[in-house]
């Protein structure tokens, strides 16, 4: 076998394509939504080599259109958590054994699937059943992912090259070893983009992986799998299973060989999941690896010297893109009083330009939350802030369910910091806005700070660089993920890592090398060339 210091290619961001009219990807996405929308998919479980169907069928359907059915996925229960595991377990040595390039070679081939020949397949996938726009699905499943795989596959080479010094005679190196046992990848229904790293930054590193992901992404996860296949992923490494949370729970975090979770998703989730693995830890056989992402109450702070336009078009755009369904959303802005007038004013006639509907059509910018749950618990905010007085809802407040799960994207302006919607994660298309006095900056970044429990993103708005400087400082534990003069949206692979602290997660920064590392366990190596035969040092002679 020819061996070698093999280069990784150098990972650049994947271009964003437009799908301005008449462009030739545009007209290929239209055919992929069609194609879709005409068949109806027999979606399996992936585990080991096998295709399960358990024949406990469950519909899966466009959140914009929820009476088309767009195929179904067959419902598994503990046993097909547990044959999971045992397929995780089964493929781990060989997989772990493999040449680091030849795992590389696996996922850089999976990007390049996801750039060409999949591309349409999996952003018409994610528009139709995430209810996602063109923009939102290629920013998502198509940019992102392929970026997590070519800057994951480099940061894994860095790792790897990481080597420690050596004295003479002596020769010290690192080895960075998958964990000893499985990885559980616990994916959100938001980012398809989310659902393919989790468990691939895992496998890539040499780990072996159970992959369940929320119900209503399995449309495109399973396109997902379709990619990781063709491009040459061995059977059980990743293996993916669609059952219901407490028996997934149940079977792994009771399991001696679980060692580590990749997730994303709400914070009281994870906090369960925080006990659960801590009251069992007398179980495992090493200390399994807590990774988590989880929820935003995330700001737009505004200076006094901010430019009002500016700020309006941050606030459309943060707050409602994609539904406000992002961790990062701008939930709450506090809006300097000499700016709001102006602000206001744009922001609503941004608004009242906002089309919404399917995402078929791709005019409209606005498109259905993800499911009747998500609707009922926004729409309950949205009642809730209109029966407070201290409230005045500006634009916005209405929803219908008739068709799909449309929201109007809702803007509430309190006159109470702490009322419900500026403190509680709503994961939708509302923001509230508080109005402080213009002299009253630092008082109000002192408010901002203290609000929410989260700390995931948020924003500072100004021309003015000292309050710039004040801003980045007194927020400084306030979000994992700043921006100066921008949305709180927006994080790209290799340039922003992503991620934050406090309520929001466990900061490890998906994107970036830190992340890679809590997938392996080092192991230090030293190797003396001329071994000692005395044990006398100098220092033992006579004078």
């Amino acid at each position: 076998m020819s061996t070698g210091f093999f280069h990784i290619p150098f990972p650049k961001n994947e271009p964003i394509l437009s799908y301005a009219p008449g462009t030739k990807e545009r007209a290929l996405l239209k055919k992929a939504l069609e194609e879709a929308r005409a068949s109806v998919l027999d979606i399996p479980m992936y585990i080991g080599a096998e295709e399960v169907r358990t024949g406990s069928k469950k519909a899966l359907t466009p959140p914009h259109d929820h009476q088309h059915i767009l195929g179904h996925f067959h419902e598994g229960d503990k046993s097909h958590v547990a044959q999971a595991i045992n397929a995780a377990l089964a493929a781990k040595e060989l997989w772990s054994g493999l040449s680091w390039e030849n795992r590389a070679s696996i996922f850089l081939k999976a990007a390049d699937l996801l750039s060409g020949p999949y591309r349409y397949k999996i952003n018409a996938a994610t528009m139709l059943g995430q209810s996602k726009n063109a923009f939102q699905a290629e920013i998502d499943s198509a940019c992102e992912l392929i970026d997590f795989l070519r800057f994951n596959v480099y940061f894994m080479g860095e790792i790897y090259n990481d080597q420690p010094q050596s004295s003479p005679g002596v020769w010290n190196r690192i080895e960075y070893r998958p964990l000893e046992g499985f990885v559980f990848a616990l994916t959100p229904f938001n980012f398809t983009a989310i659902a393919g790293n989790l468990p691939t930054s895992a496998a890539l590193m040499g780990n072996t992986v159970v992959w369940k992901p929320a119900n209503t992404q399995i449309y495109a996860a399973n396109v997902i799998m379709q990619v990781l296949k063709e491009a040459g992923l061995p059977d059980g490494v990743i293996n993916l299973v669609y059952v219901s949370g407490p028996d997934a729970g149940e079977v792994i975090f009771n399991h001696r060989d679980f060692a580590g979770i990749h997730f994303t998703g709400s914070t009281g989730v994870f906090q369960n999941i925080w006990k659960t693995i801590g009251n069992n830890i007398h179980k495992y056989r090493s200390y399994p690896r807590i990774v988590g992402e989880t929820g935003g109450k995330d700001f737009i702070m505004v200076h006094k010297s901010a430019n009002p336009k500016e700020v309006a078009t941050a606030i459309a755009r943060g707050a409602f893109e994609y539904q406000g369904q992002k961790c990062s959303a701008a939930s709450r802005s506090y809006i300097p009083s000499n700016l709001w007038e102006d602000v206001k004013k744009y922001l609503v006639e941004d608004l009242k330009s906002f089309k919404m509907g399917g995402t078929e059509d791709f005019g409209n910018f606005i498109n259905a939350v993800i499911d009747e749950k998500a609707f009922n618990s926004i729409t309950g905010y949205i009642e809730k802030a209109r029966q407070n007085p201290m409230n005045e809802i500006i634009a916005g407040g209405k929803y219908d369910k008739s068709k799909g799960y449309f929201i109007e994207p809702t803007v509430v302006v309190t006159k109470d910091p702490s009322s419900l919607t500026m403190c509680e994660e709503i994961f939708g298309p509302v923001i509230t806005i508080y109005i402080y006095h213009s002299e009253n900056f630092e008082q109000t970044l002192e408010l901002v700070d203290s609000t929410s429990p989260y700390a995931l993103t948020g924003s500072i708005m100004a021309k003015d660089r000292y309050a710039v400087e004040m801003a980045t400082r007194k927020l400084v534990n306030a979000a994992g993920n700043f921006y100066i003069n921008d949305k709180p949206t927006g994080a790209v692979v290799g340039q922003q890592p992503f991620g934050g602290a406090r309520g929001s997660g466990t900061n490890d920064k998906a994107g970036a090398k830190v992340n890679l590392l809590r997938w392996v366990s080092m192991r230090t190596i030293k190797e003396t060339f001329v071994t000692p035969v005395d044990y006398r040092y100098p220092f033992l002679e006579k004078e």
